[in-house]
C-alpha cells in the first residue's frame, strides 16, 4: 500500500466545516494547515428535515475553497466525513452528489457510534498516555437545541430550563451504563467545549477547563444578559454566539447526569481522529479490516471457504482491471477492498438461516455497528453481498454503479465456481468486460467434466440478460489453450 507523507481530513459538521492537513513523521501526525468555515448547515435544516438551498450554497462554497487547497492530493490520502445533519437530512443524497463534485473527493456520512470512535481516537492522540480510565465527551446538537429552545437568540430562565430538561431526557437511557464503567478523568472535546472554557477563563470563573460551578455562573450571566452577545460576554467569538445557549444547556445537563464536577478540555476532535484512522489505513492498521475479522469470528463463518472465494474473486477483478489500458491492481484500490470484504462476509446470514441467507447477510451488514466503516460503505457492502446470489433483477433498484457491477460479477462467478466448498485445482480462466457486459472463457474439457457448474454458468448468463447485460461463456479448445500458453 502506498505511503503518504501528507494526509488530510475534512469534517462536515453541523456548525462548521474543517479541513485539517498533517505531515506524517515516525507514526505521528504534525499539523501543517487548518481551514475552518462557519457554514451552519444544521441551521438550514427545515421542519421537514431538508437542507435549504442557502445552507447548501454556503456549504458548497466552503468545499470549493477546500478543494483548491487539496489539489494534488491522491485520493487515499484524503478522507471527508459528514455527521448528524447529513445523517438526518432527507435530501442529503442529492446534496452529497454536488458536495463531492465541489470537493473533488468522496464524502462519507458516518454513523453516530463511528463518529464517537473517531472523536475518542483524536482526543487520545492529543493527550499523554495514562493508566486510568478517561471519559471523553463531545457535545453535539448545539445547533438544533439553540434553534429550538432559543429562537432569535433570546435566553431566559424558562427556555434554559426546558433545554436542560430535554438534554437530560436524551441522556437518561445511557447514563447508568457509563456510571457503571466508571472513570477517573473527564475530557471535553468539540468547539462548544473549547468555547465554554474560553468564556469561563475570560470571566475569571476558572483557571482552566470546565467546572460545574463555572457553568452555573455562566448560565446565570447569560440569563441576565438575555442573549449570547460577543460584545457583552468576554471570551465569546461571534461565530460561536448563535449556538452557545444550546451547547451550554447540553453541557450543564451532561455534567449533572453524569455527576461530573470538573473536566479538562482537549484540542483533539473528530478531524484529528479521522487523520489518525486514515494513517492506520495507509500503514496497514485499518480498523475496517479488524472489524471484518471480528465479524467472521462472531458469526462463525467458514473461513476456508471465505478465503477461497476471496482469492478467486480478487483474481477475476484484477483480470478485468488488467483489460483496461495502463490499469493495474492496487492494494489501496477502494473497489478492490470492498470486494475483499464482501467475499469474506457474504455468508454472515447463514448464522440466521440458509434460505435466502444473502438477504440476511445484507440486513446485518446494513444495520450492525461496524467500527471503521462509514454508513455509505456499509450500504455498499450490503448491496454487493445482496447481489452475489439469486436473481440479478433486484440489483436494478439497489443503486449499483458501474464499478459495483464488476464486484458483483467477480463475487457471483467465484461463488458459482467454488460451490463445492473444497480446494480445487482451478482451470485457466479468462475474463473481460465492456459496456455491454462480460466475457468468460474456460477450457471446454473442464466444462464437460463439470456439468453442474456449466449449467450454473448458463443460468448466470440468463440472469445478466434479464438486467440488460450480456455474459458470454465460451469453451476453449486444447489447441487454443496451448497457443495461449506459448503466447
Amino acid at each position: 500500500m502506498a505511503q503518504h507523507e501528507t494526509l488530510a481530513a475534512v469534517d462536515l459538521g453541523s456548525n462548521s466545516f474543517h479541513l485539517q492537513i498533517g505531515r506524517v513523521v515516525d507514526g505521528q501526525i504534525y499539523p501543517l494547515d487548518v481551514l475552518r468555515e462557519v457554514v451552519r448547515i444544521g441551521a438550514g435544516l427545515t421542519a421537514d428535515k431538508r437542507i435549504d438551498r442557502a445552507a447548501q450554497a454556503r456549504a458548497l462554497d466552503a468545499l470549493r475553497r477546500f478543494s483548491e487547497r487539496l489539489k494534488g492530493f491522491p485520493r487515499p490520502a484524503v478522507r471527508a466525513v459528514g455527521t448528524n445533519t447529513l445523517r438526518v437530512a432527507k435530501n442529503a443524497p442529492a446534496f452529497l452528489r454536488e458536495a463531492r463534485e465541489a470537493l473533488g473527493f468522496p464524502i462519507e456520512v458516518i454513523a453516530g457510534r463511528e463518529e464517537a470512535r473517531l472523536i475518542y481516537l483524536g482526543v487520545a492522540h492529543a493527550l499523554p498516555p495514562a493508566q486510568h480510565k478517561r471519559l471523553v465527551m463531545d457535545i453535539g446538537g448545539c445547533v438544533s437545541f439553540s434553534l429550538r429552545y432559543f429562537p432569535e437568540g433570546r435566553v431566559d430562565k424558562g427556555r434554559m430550563k426546558a433545554a436542560e430538561l430535554a438534554a437530560r431526557q436524551e441522556l437518561g437511557g445511557m447514563v447508568r451504563a457509563y456510571r457503571a464503567l466508571g472513570w477517573q478523568e473527564a475530557i471535553g472535546s468539540s468547539g462548544t467545549a473549547r468555547s465554554i472554557e474560553s468564556i469561563l477563563v475570560a470571566n475569571g470563573y476558572v483557571a482552566e477547563g470546565i467546572t460545574r460551578d463555572g457553568l452555573d455562573r455562566l448560565r446565570s450571566l447569560l440569563i441576565k444578559q438575555g442573549a449570547a452577545d460577543p460584545n457583552k460576554l468576554a471570551g465569546l467569538r461571534p461565530s460561536r454566539a448563535p449556538v452557545l445557549p444550546g451547547g451550554l444547556a447540553i453541557m450543564v445537563a451532561a455534567l449533572d447526569e453524569l455527576g461530573i464536577d470538573s473536566m479538562r478540555v482537549s484540542d483533539g476532535a473528530l478531524r484529528h481522529g479521522v487523520l489518525y484512522d486514515l494513517l492506520g489505513r495507509v500503514q496497514h492498521h485499518d480498523m475496517r479490516e479488524a472489524t471484518v475479522v471480528q465479524f467472521m469470528r462472531r458469526y462463525q463463518l467458514d473461513s476456508a471457504q471465505a478465503e477461497r472465494v476471496r482469492k478467486l474473486a480478487l483474481a477475476i477483478y484484477d483480470a478485468l482491471l488488467a483489460g483496461r489500458r495502463d490499469e493495474v491492481a492496487r492494494e489501496d484500490d477502494p473497489d478492490r477492498l470492498m470486494l475483499d470484504w464482501a467475499a469474506r462476509l457474504a455468508e454472515v446470514g447463514l448464522s440466521i438461516a440458509h434460505a435466502a441467507y444473502h438477504k440476511h447477510s445484507a440486513y446485518v451488514l446494513s444495520n450492525a455497528d461496524m467500527p471503521g466503516f462509514s454508513r455509505m460503505e456499509q450500504q455498499r457492502l450490503a448491496r454487493v453481498v445482496l447481489a452475489h446470489r439469486g436473481k440479478l433483477a433486484k440489483i436494478q433498484d439497489a443503486g449499483l454503479d458501474g464499478s459495483d457491477g464488476w464486484l458483483v460479477f467477480a463475487l457471483r462467478l467465484a461463488s458459482t465456481i467454488l460451490r463445492r466448498r473444497i480446494d480445487l485445482k482451478l482451470p485457466l480462466l479468462r475474463v473481460a468486460a465492456d459496456t455491454a457486459g462480460f466475457q468468460l472463457e474456460l477450457p471446454q474439457a473442464w466444462l464437460d467434466d463439470n456439468p453442474l457448474t456449466a449449467d450454473a454458468l448458463e443460468a448466470e448468463a440468463q440472469q445478466w440478460k434479464a438486467v440488460g447485460m450480456k455474459l458470454v461463456v465460451s469453451g476453449l479448445s486444447d489447441k487454443k489453450i496451448a497457443a495461449l500458453g506459448r503466447g
